[in-house]
């Protein structure tokens, strides 16, 4: 194989493996290569991230190699993982996002019931955006996880509190007009969105 497609291979695959990264012995066997020469490969990649000032590094950690981040990034991405931007949200994670500030404590079932989709996902992106959370159990068969609103939904939105909301008219009993009364709240709401870096002064 030639050297340089080897290793634009090995980033492939180091890109692939995220955070487990990929030993020597998975790389030989994947590669059906030499140690040696996948090793030459891996200090070359090295260089030349640092002499091309990339955004990534090769790093061997724990006897696994892997593709990372540069530490003096890290507030940069911080900014990325924390903001709640709208513009990164699906039109389900919208939604269910306006079901949950308007339903409160709601569960998954509930809020599946009103949309009448599975709602996993959205609420997963929604709590790792830290745009809602777990606040309770119901008191029903299972206990299932009762979500609401966090306070940075309302820093973001620059809501004192959640009554400040503007006042919904179908997203209790019209699952059918659920998309144009999410538009129509997040429109209203545009007026007093604050940046994440509004939030953080």
């Amino acid at each position: 194989m030639d050297f340089q497609r080897l290793k634009s291979l090995i980033e492939g695959l180091l890109f692939l493996s995220g955070e487990e990264g990929l030993t020597m012995k998975q790389l030989t066997e994947i590669t059906e290569q030499p140690a040696a020469l996948i090793s030459d490969a891996l200090d070359e990649m090295k260089r030349d991230c640092e002499s091309e000032h990339r955004g990534i590094q090769i790093m061997q950690i724990a006897g696994s190699y892997k593709l990372a981040t540069l530490a003096e990034h890290a507030p940069y991405f911080e900014r990325l993982a924390y903001s709640p931007s709208r513009s990164s949200l699906s039109q389900a994670a919208l939604e269910t996002l306006a079901i949950v500030a308007y339903r409160q404590p709601i569960t998954r079932v509930e809020i599946e019931e009103i949309r009448g989709v599975k709602a996993e996902r959205a609420i997963q992106t929604l709590t790792n955006k830290g745009l809602i959370i777990e606040v309770g159990r119901a008191e029903a068969i299972g206990r299932p996880i009762l979500y609401g609103t966090t306070k940075s939904f309302l820093d973001y939105f620059g809501l004192a509190h959640i009554k400040d909301l503007p006042e919904p008219s179908q997203f209790e009993t019209d699952a059918d007009a659920l998309e144009e009364e999410t538009q129509l709240l997040f429109n209203k709401l545009d007026d007093q969105q604050l940046t994440f870096d509004d939030v953080n002064e």
